[in-house]
């Protein structure tokens, strides 16, 4: 299951917009003939949401660097 789709959402835009027609072209979306365009959006959308995963937790690791050093600085002080 993907996450609400919008118009504002900048990426993955091409797979939404080929999903969309798909599905208001009659019964193709009933007969299973949407079932490649969801399955490459899905493959747009997990792949976007692990870039942004993987920048999280480089920002994660930063952050706690930072906080264990100036903990470090309090106590020394």
């Amino acid at each position: 299951m993907h996450p609400q789709l919008s118009e504002k959402k900048l990426v993955c835009q091409e797979f939404i917009k080929a999903l969309e027609e798909c599905h208001a072209s009659g019964w193709s979306r009933f007969t299973g003939a949407c079932n490649k365009h969801k399955e490459e959006l899905n493959n747009c959308l997990r792949a976007e949401r692990s870039k942004k995963a993987a920048a999280n937790r480089e920002d994660s690791k930063a952050r706690k660097a930072r906080a264990e050093q100036a903990s470090k600085a309090f106590y020394e002080e």
